[in-house]
């Protein structure tokens, strides 16, 4: 499974189903056989010090797991659950849109990984993750 099964378009439709995603404002920025890169629109409710101002490690695990998640869903057409996951943080998250890059590391019958970094505005590695996620067909 190497060819992308379905375009950014089908992609971003399929990202914004559900309530948090669309929360978290997705844009899918590309999606290609080399996997996928979407957009996180900043939110002021990201706080988690208001003295200063960075992104909660939450939201950042999230969009890991997301991207992560979509580059699997770009190749099997639906997203799927995760099993696993690992974060690390590089950098605090001042405000402002996020980038995230996802690849697919291992595509298998039961289970597959991927991983995935944010960037912030001005190019700089803030976190990267790699997750495990359950993609045998549903039942």
């Amino acid at each position: 499974m190497s060819e992308q099964a379905i375009s950014a378009e089908k992609l971003q439709e399929l990202i914004t189903r559900g309530a948090f995603n669309r929360w978290l404002n997705f844009t899918v920025v590309k999606a290609d056989a080399d996997g996928i890169e979407v957009r996180a629109a900043w939110r002021e409710e990201w706080v988690v010090n208001p003295e200063r101002r960075y992104t909660h490690g939450g939201i950042l695990a999230a969009i890991i797991d997301v991207a992560a998640d979509y580059a699997i869903a770009a190749k099997l057409g639906r997203p799927v659950p995760t099993i696993d996951l690992r974060v690390d943080y590089h950098k605090a998250a001042a405000p402002g849109d996020l980038t995230a890059k996802a690849r697919v590391v291992r595509m298998g019958s039961q289970y597959s990984t991927a991983e995935a970094s944010i960037c912030d505005g001005g190019g700089e590695l803030v976190a990267s993750g790699r997750g495990t996620y359950f993609t045998a067909p549903p039942k």
